[in-house]
């Protein structure tokens, strides 16, 4: 075989990888959208773009029709600890705030990776709601494709949203039933970074540095082209990093992170993108774990 046929045959290889990795995004229940795919849609009246970035990001520019949120329109504010997912009321008077009907479909982007996108994608699955989706590569591939910004703000008329059923739950788990999973063959993902699992530093909101015992450490942040587009690695980088483990589809895992936002974007990925089956994102994580002194914990460092 001659040494062009080969990088022909190198090159197709590669471009069926592609529309391999293409396919298998898209098939991901849809809840991933391309800003290709966002750009003729942007000004239909059904399309709720949201903005979750610090405000002065949003202020200084963004999708043009975009609203604004925060974590802190998400977080239930009666726990002693930050953080906690906001109940279904709090939901869904944020959303009529925010002028969402029940028919739109939300659109979600942020500029770290999806990370927050991931919360909120997250939130709105334990309530049952499915029309939603995560901009892939959020602001920066809006950009990259010279998408339309503005400054100017987004007038809105309160709508009466609300969620259709009792609510499924069905990422969510609680401190409880984590402290109960110590005790069974549940994997246990910690979704920090090295140190944060290591206890030689804890963010602010954690009482103390460590982890919940016989975790496994996998930085969420593995998962994206993080310092690159913003992205999602490939299907096949993502499954090299995940086949380590050693676990079945169907095996139960639980991910947590400081505030169960890094996990919620590894909750994602393993069950949109790879196919886990019974995967759960610990609410309170670290920040509610590190709260209670008759949790166990464990840590590499003397504090």
């Amino acid at each position: 075989m001659s040494w062009k046929n080969s990088v022909l045959i190198f090159i197709i290889f590669l471009s069926c990888q592609k529309n391999q990795d293409k396919a298998l995004f898209e098939d991901s229940h849809n809840y991933l959208i391309e800003a290709v795919e966002l750009k003729p849609l942007i000004n239909k009246s059904n399309i709720k773009v949201l903005d979750f970035r610090k405000r002065e990001d949003y202020e200084n520019s963004h999708i043009i029709g975009a609203l604004h949120i925060t974590r802190n329109d998400i977080e239930d504010k009666s726990y002693p600890y930050g953080g906690m997912m906001a109940k279904k009321e709090q939901m869904e008077s944020l959303l009529s705030n925010l002028g969402i009907n029940n028919d739109d479909t939300i659109i979600i982007y942020d500029d770290n990776g999806m990370c927050e996108a991931s919360r909120l994608w997250w939130i709105l699955q334990n309530y049952n709601y499915d029309n939603v989706k995560i901009l892939h590569g959020g602001i920066v591939g809006w950009e990259n494709i010279n998408g339309e910004t503005t400054m100017e703000g987004t007038e809105v008329s309160k709508s009466n949203f609300r969620f259709n059923e009792t609510p499924y739950m069905k990422y969510y788990v609680s401190k409880n039933k984590v402290h109960e999973a110590l005790q069974r063959n549940t994997v246990l993902i910690d979704t920090r970074n090295n140190d944060e699992f290591t206890g030689k530093y804890h963010k602010k909101g954690a009482k103390k540095p460590g982890r919940i015992p016989n975790s496994i450490n996998i930085d969420w942040a593995k998962n994206i082209n993080y310092d690159d587009n913003k992205r999602l690695k490939s299907i096949e980088e993502l499954k090299n990093i995940y086949d380590k483990l050693n676990i079945n589809k169907t095996d139960s895992i639980i991910l947590y992170c400081h505030s169960g936002v890094r996990s919620a974007n590894t909750t994602f990925v393993l069950t949109q993108l790879l196919g886990y089956k019974n995967v759960m994102n610990y609410d309170g994580s670290w920040t509610e774990w590190s709260h209670f002194n008759d949790l166990p914990s464990v840590s590499d460092h003397i504090q």
